[in-house]
């Protein structure tokens, strides 16, 4: 496992990277757009997930 593969996001990270507000960030990560893992009762989002997220917008803007 590299260490962009073991990079896990804050909410307040993927924010940053993705230039969106917390409500919209938490709206992708509910229907499972941005998939979360759960420790105790922290939420992070794997860098990994952020960026398939992002190909995935594009392609779909194509």
């Amino acid at each position: 496992m590299t260490t962009a593969t073991a990079e896990l996001l804050t909410v307040p990270e993927v924010m940053a990277r993705l230039k969106l507000g917390r409500s919209t960030v938490y709206d992708l990560i509910r229907p499972r757009r941005l998939t979360p893992i759960t420790i105790g009762r922290a939420r992070r989002v794997p860098a990994d997930a952020v960026r398939d997220f992002i190909t995935h917008e594009i392609e779909a803007a194509a």
